[in-house]
């Protein structure tokens, strides 16, 4: 006798409902695939916009350096490393900086925008600035 209630997957009315059977680990076909973005040509491009990008926010004069964001997540993942600060997705480029005092904050992401923007490739470009520090390096309170 089974454990399992006869009512168990009917709907109201009595209707049995049956579930079609999930692929997974044992089953013929397996798990499906997930995409890994950091393989092949389509990873190696990836990695080097994510490393251009970088480049050009970096050498923005207003751009200290480059965050992860408060929970590190703002990353280019790439075979054998990562690109800090940098996230390029399919609809958007994520770019978090420390900004140096000075000029209004506005006008630092307007500028970073710019200087990445025939790298975007259509993309919606997002900047965060994470933080902001004196020319000393000293943060601004």
């Amino acid at each position: 006798m089974s454990a399992v209630p006869e009512s168990a997957g009917a709907e109201p009315g009595g209707r049995r409902v049956t579930m079609p059977e999930r692929a997974g680990p044992g089953a013929a076909e397996g798990p499906p695939r997930q995409r890994d973005p950091g393989a092949g040509r389509e990873g190696e491009e990836l990695g080097a916009s994510a490393r251009r990008i970088a480049d050009r926010v970096l050498s923005c004069p207003d751009v200290a350096d480059l965050s992860r964001g408060p929970f590190g997540v703002v990353a280019t993942h790439l075979p054998g490393g990562l690109v800090p600060g940098v996230a390029v997705r399919d609809d958007a480029i994520e770019v978090d900086i420390v900004a140096r005092y000075g000029r209004p904050l506005p006008e630092v992401a307007d500028l970073v925008r710019d200087a990445i923007g025939d790298l975007a490739g259509g993309r919606r470009v997002d900047v965060t600035i994470a933080d902001v520090v004196t020319d000393d390096g000293g943060r601004k309170e």
